[in-house]
C-alpha cells in the first residue's frame, strides 16, 4: 500500500484480499456474519489507515489481523458453541439406529464430534492460529504481524495444538485398533 489515503490503492486492496478474508472468517462463523466482520474490516482498517505501517506487517496481514480481533470480539462464546456441538452430535450418534448405510456416517460425526470437542478444549490462542494455518492458509510470519506476537510464538502454539490434535485423533485410532486386534 503505497498511499492509505489513495482511493485505487485501497480498492485494489480491497479486491486483493476481501474474498479470502471473507473465506478464512466464513470457515469460523455463519455466511452472514463473515459477511458483515468482512464490511467490519474494511471499515476499520479505512478508520485506522494513518496508523498503517509497512515496514511492521504486510496489508494481508494486517487486514487479518483487524479481522481476527473482530472475530474473537464476536466469538467470545466459540468455546462453549463448539462443547455444546460436540454434546447434541455425540447423543445423536449414539441414539440413532445404526446399519451398514449409515455407519460411515456415525464414524464421520464420531470423528467430527471428536474433533469438535479437540478444538473446544485448546487454549484460544492455540485454536486462533490452527485454524488460521488450515483455513486462511497464512504463514507463522503472517499470523505473527497479524496477532502482534512473536513468530516463535506463533510457532509453539502451532505445534502445540497440532500435538494436541494428534493425541486426541490417533488416541482414538490407537484405541480402535487394540479393540480389533484384541477381537482377531
Amino acid at each position: 500500500m503505497t498511499s492509505p489515503l489513495d482511493r485505487d490503492t485501497w480498492a485494489r486492496l480491497y479486491h486483493r484480499h476481501a474474498r479470502e478474508l471473507h473465506r478464512y472468517l466464513s470457515c469460523r462463523v455463519d455466511t452472514q456474519v463473515a459477511d458483515d466482520l468482512v464490511s467490519e474490516t474494511f471499515l476499520t482498517a479505512w478508520e485506522r489507515r494513518d496508523s498503517f505501517e509497512p515496514a511492521r506487517a504486510t496489508p494481508r496481514a494486517w487486514l487479518f489481523g483487524i479481522a481476527a480481533n473482530l472475530l474473537r470480539r464476536h466469538t467470545r462464546a466459540e468455546g462453549r458453541r463448539l462443547r455444546a456441538w460436540a454434546r447434541e452430535h455425540g447423543r445423536r450418534a449414539v441414539t440413532e439406529q445404526v446399519d451398514e448405510h449409515t455407519a460411515a456416517v456415525v464414524d464421520a460425526q464420531s470423528m467430527a464430534t471428536d474433533l469438535a470437542g479437540t478444538l473446544a478444549g485448546l487454549r484460544p490462542e492455540e485454536r486462533e492460529v490452527l485454524l488460521m494455518v488450515a483455513w486462511a492458509d497464512l504463514t507463522a510470519t503472517e499470523i505473527a504481524e497479524a496477532t502482534s506476537t512473536q513468530v516463535t510464538t506463533v510457532r509453539t502454539r502451532l505445534f502445540r495444538a497440532r500435538r494436541k490434535l494428534r493425541a486426541r485423533c490417533l488416541g482414538g485410532r490407537s484405541a480402535l485398533v487394540s479393540g480389533l486386534d484384541a477381537a482377531s
